[in-house]
């Protein structure tokens, strides 16, 4: 399915404000939950910096997120058809974080 267009096949008008338009680089997630709603924050931590900033917070219904699932693994089959597999380098088990710190949460 496009992007723009929704269930019913018509098309989505989608406006993106000056202020977002550049959007917010993030290399590390921690999505928590309840029974009601996923919070989904996106980082941005730097080598040897203790600390990690929030960039963006999204709050999404549970099936909001089975839908968002849903399109990324549609999204990533066609870009590794295009650009080739996606390879992530082995971990040991356990969260993952990015230049191998120990905080809570997945990338």
């Amino acid at each position: 399915m496009d992007n723009n267009q929704n269930a019913q096949g018509h098309q989505l008008q989608i406006d993106i404000p000056d202020d977002v338009v550049q959007g917010v680089y993030s290399n590390f997630a921690v999505i928590s939950h309840s029974s009601s709603e996923f919070v989904v924050d996106f980082a941005q931590i730097a080598p040897g910096v203790q600390k990690a900033s929030v960039r963006s917070r999204v709050i999404l219904a549970p099936e909001h997120v089975k839908r968002l699932i849903q399109a990324l693994q549609e999204n990533v089959v066609r870009y590794e058809s295009e650009f080739g597999r996606i390879r992530i380098p082995t971990q040991p088990a356990g969260p993952v974080s990015p230049f191998g710190m120990g905080n809570k949460g997945e990338a």
